[in-house]
Protein backbone atom coordinates (compact mmCIF):
# COMPACT_ATOMS: atom_id res chain seq x y z
CA UNK A 1 0.00 0.00 0.00
CA UNK A 2 1.72 3.73 -0.73
CA UNK A 3 2.15 5.61 1.92
CA UNK A 4 0.28 8.38 3.34
CA UNK A 5 1.20 11.77 3.60
CA UNK A 6 -0.75 12.64 6.75
CA UNK A 7 -2.43 9.52 8.50
CA UNK A 8 -5.41 9.91 10.31
CA UNK A 9 -6.14 9.74 14.16
CA UNK A 10 -7.64 6.47 13.95
CA UNK A 11 -5.24 5.50 11.06
CA UNK A 12 -2.78 5.99 13.32
CA UNK A 13 -4.80 4.20 16.50
CA UNK A 14 -4.14 1.55 14.66
CA UNK A 15 -0.52 1.80 14.07
CA UNK A 16 -0.21 2.12 17.81
CA UNK A 17 -2.01 -1.15 18.63
CA UNK A 18 -0.22 -3.04 16.46
CA UNK A 19 2.62 -1.74 18.16
CA UNK A 20 1.26 -2.69 21.56
CA UNK A 21 0.71 -6.41 20.11
CA UNK A 22 4.31 -6.56 19.47
CA UNK A 23 5.42 -4.77 22.71
CA UNK A 24 2.87 -6.95 24.61
CA UNK A 25 4.55 -10.39 23.49
CA UNK A 26 8.40 -9.07 24.21
CA UNK A 27 9.06 -8.93 20.69
CA UNK A 28 11.52 -6.85 18.92
CA UNK A 29 10.69 -5.25 15.40
CA UNK A 30 13.33 -7.24 14.21
CA UNK A 31 12.44 -10.90 15.68
CA UNK A 32 8.60 -9.31 14.62
CA UNK A 33 9.80 -9.01 11.37
CA UNK A 34 10.97 -12.70 10.82
CA UNK A 35 8.70 -14.19 12.53
CA UNK A 36 6.37 -13.15 9.80
CA UNK A 37 8.72 -13.14 7.15
CA UNK A 38 8.80 -9.28 6.07
CA UNK A 39 11.31 -6.46 6.94
CA UNK A 40 11.55 -4.32 10.40
CA UNK A 41 10.95 -1.20 8.45
CA UNK A 42 7.46 -2.45 6.97
CA UNK A 43 5.95 -3.17 10.53
CA UNK A 44 7.43 0.58 11.77
CA UNK A 45 5.62 2.01 8.58
CA UNK A 46 2.54 -0.02 9.64
CA UNK A 47 2.95 0.91 13.89
CA UNK A 48 3.23 4.54 12.69
CA UNK A 49 0.24 4.65 10.38
CA UNK A 50 2.55 5.70 7.35
CA UNK A 51 1.69 2.31 5.42
CA UNK A 52 -1.77 1.24 5.74
CA UNK A 53 -1.91 -3.01 6.38
CA UNK A 54 -4.57 -5.48 4.91
CA UNK A 55 -6.90 -7.06 7.79
CA UNK A 56 -5.02 -10.73 6.83
CA UNK A 57 -2.16 -9.16 7.65
CA UNK A 58 -3.25 -7.90 11.23
CA UNK A 59 -4.60 -11.28 11.82
CA UNK A 60 -1.13 -13.05 11.00
CA UNK A 61 0.51 -10.63 13.04
CA UNK A 62 -1.94 -11.03 16.01
CA UNK A 63 -1.40 -14.89 15.73
CA UNK A 64 2.59 -14.56 15.81
CA UNK A 65 2.31 -12.10 18.35
CA UNK A 66 0.33 -14.96 20.30
CA UNK A 67 -3.05 -12.10 21.08
CA UNK A 68 -5.68 -14.17 23.12
CA UNK A 69 -7.98 -11.63 22.68
CA UNK A 70 -10.31 -12.59 19.34
CA UNK A 71 -12.89 -9.81 20.44
CA UNK A 72 -10.19 -7.23 19.96
CA UNK A 73 -8.13 -8.83 17.08
CA UNK A 74 -11.45 -8.77 15.10
CA UNK A 75 -12.17 -5.00 16.02
CA UNK A 76 -8.37 -4.03 14.63
CA UNK A 77 -9.19 -6.30 11.76
CA UNK A 78 -12.18 -3.90 10.91
CA UNK A 79 -10.46 -1.16 11.10
CA UNK A 80 -7.71 -2.35 9.12
CA UNK A 81 -10.29 -3.16 6.18
CA UNK A 82 -12.00 0.51 6.62
CA UNK A 83 -12.30 2.04 2.76
CA UNK A 84 -12.98 4.97 1.40
CA UNK A 85 -13.39 8.08 1.80
CA UNK A 86 -15.70 9.76 4.55
CA UNK A 87 -18.12 12.84 4.21
CA UNK A 88 -15.53 14.87 6.49
CA UNK A 89 -13.11 14.70 3.42
CA UNK A 90 -15.11 17.43 2.05
CA UNK A 91 -13.45 19.51 4.41
CA UNK A 92 -10.32 18.65 4.32
CA UNK A 93 -7.80 21.86 3.47
CA UNK A 94 -10.59 24.03 5.16
CA UNK A 95 -10.96 22.83 8.41
CA UNK A 96 -8.61 21.56 11.03
CA UNK A 97 -7.52 18.04 10.28
CA UNK A 98 -8.75 17.62 14.16
CA UNK A 99 -12.06 18.27 12.95
CA UNK A 100 -12.09 15.59 10.31
CA UNK A 101 -10.56 13.40 12.61
CA UNK A 102 -13.62 14.00 15.87
CA UNK A 103 -16.15 13.36 12.78
CA UNK A 104 -14.27 10.07 11.73
CA UNK A 105 -14.18 8.77 15.34
CA UNK A 106 -17.86 9.84 15.83
CA UNK A 107 -18.98 7.75 12.85
CA UNK A 108 -17.20 4.60 13.92
CA UNK A 109 -17.70 4.71 17.22
CA UNK A 110 -20.33 2.26 19.19
CA UNK A 111 -21.03 5.11 22.09
CA UNK A 112 -20.19 8.12 23.44
CA UNK A 113 -19.92 9.72 27.20
CA UNK A 114 -19.83 12.85 27.86
CA UNK A 115 -19.44 16.34 30.72
CA UNK A 116 -20.40 19.17 29.71
CA UNK A 117 -19.29 22.37 31.48
CA UNK A 118 -20.20 25.42 29.69
CA UNK A 119 -21.61 24.30 25.61
CA UNK A 120 -24.05 21.73 25.34
CA UNK A 121 -23.33 18.55 23.40
CA UNK A 122 -22.38 19.03 19.63
CA UNK A 123 -24.40 16.50 18.60
CA UNK A 124 -27.18 17.92 19.68
CA UNK A 125 -27.19 21.42 18.99
CA UNK A 126 -29.35 23.25 16.90
CA UNK A 127 -27.83 25.44 14.22
CA UNK A 128 -28.72 28.84 15.61
CA UNK A 129 -27.04 27.65 18.79
CA UNK A 130 -23.73 26.28 16.90
CA UNK A 131 -24.00 29.51 15.29
CA UNK A 132 -23.90 31.82 17.90
CA UNK A 133 -20.85 29.73 19.36
CA UNK A 134 -19.30 29.78 16.82
CA UNK A 135 -20.08 33.73 17.06
CA UNK A 136 -17.89 33.65 20.14
CA UNK A 137 -14.52 32.10 18.63
CA UNK A 138 -11.14 34.47 19.32
CA UNK A 139 -9.86 35.34 16.42
CA UNK A 140 -13.52 36.01 15.18
CA UNK A 141 -14.35 33.39 12.05
CA UNK A 142 -14.99 34.96 8.36
CA UNK A 143 -18.08 34.38 6.87
CA UNK A 144 -16.75 31.66 5.03
CA UNK A 145 -15.34 29.82 7.69
CA UNK A 146 -18.14 30.23 10.02
CA UNK A 147 -20.47 28.66 7.36
CA UNK A 148 -17.83 25.98 6.93
CA UNK A 149 -17.66 24.47 10.57
CA UNK A 150 -21.62 25.03 11.00
CA UNK A 151 -22.51 22.95 8.03
CA UNK A 152 -19.75 20.46 9.55
CA UNK A 153 -21.44 20.18 12.99
CA UNK A 154 -24.52 19.97 11.36
CA UNK A 155 -23.53 16.80 9.58
CA UNK A 156 -22.09 15.35 12.54
CA UNK A 157 -25.26 15.12 14.35
CA UNK A 158 -26.32 12.26 10.90
CA UNK A 159 -24.38 9.88 13.35
CA UNK A 160 -27.27 10.01 15.99
CA UNK A 161 -30.05 9.02 12.44
CA UNK A 162 -28.28 6.07 11.40
CA UNK A 163 -29.83 2.47 11.34
CA UNK A 164 -28.07 1.57 14.57
CA UNK A 165 -26.86 4.41 16.09
CA UNK A 166 -24.20 4.80 18.83
CA UNK A 167 -25.49 4.59 22.86
CA UNK A 168 -24.86 8.63 24.32
CA UNK A 169 -25.09 9.57 28.06
CA UNK A 170 -24.38 13.21 28.52
CA UNK A 171 -23.29 14.62 31.64
CA UNK A 172 -24.26 18.63 31.19
CA UNK A 173 -23.60 21.20 33.98
CA UNK A 174 -26.65 23.28 34.89
CA UNK A 175 -24.15 26.33 33.70
CA UNK A 176 -24.08 25.26 30.38
CA UNK A 177 -28.22 25.40 30.47
CA UNK A 178 -27.86 28.78 31.76
CA UNK A 179 -25.73 30.51 29.46
CA UNK A 180 -28.24 31.53 26.16
CA UNK A 181 -25.95 31.56 23.20
CA UNK A 182 -28.08 33.91 20.52
CA UNK A 183 -30.02 35.13 23.01
CA UNK A 184 -33.47 33.71 24.62
CA UNK A 185 -35.21 32.95 21.98
CA UNK A 186 -32.47 30.60 20.53
CA UNK A 187 -31.49 29.44 24.26
CA UNK A 188 -35.42 28.61 24.54
CA UNK A 189 -35.43 26.54 21.06
CA UNK A 190 -32.33 24.77 22.34
CA UNK A 191 -33.45 23.52 25.17
CA UNK A 192 -36.63 22.26 23.79
CA UNK A 193 -34.53 20.70 21.14
CA UNK A 194 -32.34 18.98 23.90
CA UNK A 195 -35.34 17.38 25.80
CA UNK A 196 -36.68 15.94 22.49
CA UNK A 197 -33.61 14.52 21.82
CA UNK A 198 -33.37 13.19 25.92
CA UNK A 199 -36.56 11.00 24.28
CA UNK A 200 -34.34 9.01 22.34
CA UNK A 201 -34.28 5.59 23.48
CA UNK A 202 -29.91 5.91 22.59
CA UNK A 203 -29.28 9.13 24.55
CA UNK A 204 -29.63 9.35 28.51
CA UNK A 205 -29.35 13.13 29.23
CA UNK A 206 -28.34 13.99 33.18
CA UNK A 207 -27.46 17.46 34.69
CA UNK A 208 -25.35 18.07 37.51
CA UNK A 209 -27.12 21.09 38.95
CA UNK A 210 -25.22 23.83 41.12
CA UNK A 211 -26.72 22.65 44.51
CA UNK A 212 -24.31 19.65 43.89
CA UNK A 213 -21.49 21.27 44.51
CA UNK A 214 -17.82 20.52 43.31
CA UNK A 215 -16.99 17.28 41.82
CA UNK A 216 -14.46 15.60 39.82
CA UNK A 217 -13.69 16.95 36.75
CA UNK A 218 -15.47 20.32 37.11
CA UNK A 219 -12.71 21.96 35.09
CA UNK A 220 -12.32 19.59 32.40
CA UNK A 221 -15.70 18.82 29.97
CA UNK A 222 -14.59 15.75 27.38
CA UNK A 223 -15.77 13.20 25.03
CA UNK A 224 -15.00 9.55 25.96
CA UNK A 225 -15.74 7.69 22.51
CA UNK A 226 -16.45 4.38 22.91
CA UNK A 227 -14.85 1.98 20.04
CA UNK A 228 -15.51 -1.80 19.22
CA UNK A 229 -14.01 -3.13 22.76
CA UNK A 230 -12.96 -1.41 25.46
CA UNK A 231 -8.86 -1.01 24.28
CA UNK A 232 -10.40 0.61 21.31
CA UNK A 233 -11.61 3.62 23.48
CA UNK A 234 -10.23 7.46 22.37
CA UNK A 235 -11.13 10.23 24.87
CA UNK A 236 -11.57 13.75 22.88
CA UNK A 237 -10.53 17.09 24.91
CA UNK A 238 -10.11 20.49 23.56
CA UNK A 239 -7.39 22.74 24.89
CA UNK A 240 -6.56 26.59 24.37
CA UNK A 241 -4.28 25.22 21.03
CA UNK A 242 -6.84 22.46 19.60
CA UNK A 243 -7.96 19.27 20.09
CA UNK A 244 -6.31 16.24 21.91
CA UNK A 245 -6.92 12.66 21.59
CA UNK A 246 -5.93 10.21 24.39
CA UNK A 247 -5.72 6.74 24.64
CA UNK A 248 -3.39 5.54 27.03
CA UNK A 249 -4.63 2.84 29.35
CA UNK A 250 -4.06 4.74 32.40
CA UNK A 251 -5.37 7.70 30.32
CA UNK A 252 -8.71 5.76 29.64
CA UNK A 253 -9.29 4.65 33.30
CA UNK A 254 -8.77 7.98 34.81
CA UNK A 255 -11.56 9.60 32.49
CA UNK A 256 -14.20 6.68 32.79
CA UNK A 257 -13.64 7.38 36.39
CA UNK A 258 -14.63 10.62 36.44
CA UNK A 259 -17.30 10.05 34.05
CA UNK A 260 -18.39 7.30 36.31
CA UNK A 261 -18.18 9.29 39.33
CA UNK A 262 -19.83 12.70 38.08
CA UNK A 263 -22.76 10.47 37.37
CA UNK A 264 -23.13 9.93 41.20
CA UNK A 265 -24.06 13.82 41.34
CA UNK A 266 -26.11 14.05 38.32
CA UNK A 267 -29.65 14.02 38.30
CA UNK A 268 -31.49 10.84 37.16
CA UNK A 269 -32.73 11.27 33.44
CA UNK A 270 -35.91 12.01 34.23
CA UNK A 271 -35.19 14.59 37.11
CA UNK A 272 -33.36 15.73 34.62
CA UNK A 273 -35.80 16.55 31.91
CA UNK A 274 -37.85 18.09 34.58
CA UNK A 275 -35.05 20.07 35.29
CA UNK A 276 -34.22 21.27 31.78
CA UNK A 277 -38.12 21.82 30.85
CA UNK A 278 -38.35 24.31 34.39
CA UNK A 279 -35.18 26.50 32.96
CA UNK A 280 -36.51 26.63 29.50
CA UNK A 281 -39.62 27.97 30.92
CA UNK A 282 -37.79 30.66 32.80
CA UNK A 283 -36.08 31.64 29.39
Amino acid sequence: MPPRKAPSVRQRRLGTELRRLREAAGLSLRRAAELVGTDPSGISNSESGRHGVSGERVRAWASAYGCPDPAYVDALVAMAEERGKGWWEEYRGTLRVTALDLAELEHRAVGFRALQLMHLPGLLQTEEYARAVFRTAVPALSPAELRRRLSHRMKRRDVLDRPQPPTCTYLIHEAALLLQFGGQSVARAQLQHLLSESERDNITVRVIPFSAGGFPGAANPMLYVLGAVPRLDTVHIDTPTGSAFLDGETQLANYRSVLDLGEEFALSPERSRDFIRKVAQQT
